[in-house]
């Protein structure tokens, strides 16, 4: 039986989600190309990057955690 995939959220996704004023994926993956994006204290240039639980994602000096309640 193979093993199933940890499920996960896009970067890009999570974004969207998680910030008011960021209305599209087309907006979000500007965003995270431009470096504005950390994904556990390292700069993220990959808006399809997948975030598990406690990843923690920074946009503009602001944390948001990655909980189960996110996730596919």
């Amino acid at each position: 039986m193979p093993e199933e995939e940890p499920k996960y959220i896009e970067l890009n996704i999570f974004l969207r989600i998680m910030v008011n004023g960021i209305p599209t994926g087309g907006q979000a993956k500007l965003i995270i190309r431009k470096g504005e994006v950390k994904v556990n204290g390292e700069v993220e240039t990959r808006n399809k990057r997948k975030l598990h639980s406690k990843d923690v994602m920074e946009y503009l000096g602001k944390g948001y955690e990655v909980n189960d309640g996110h996730l596919r």
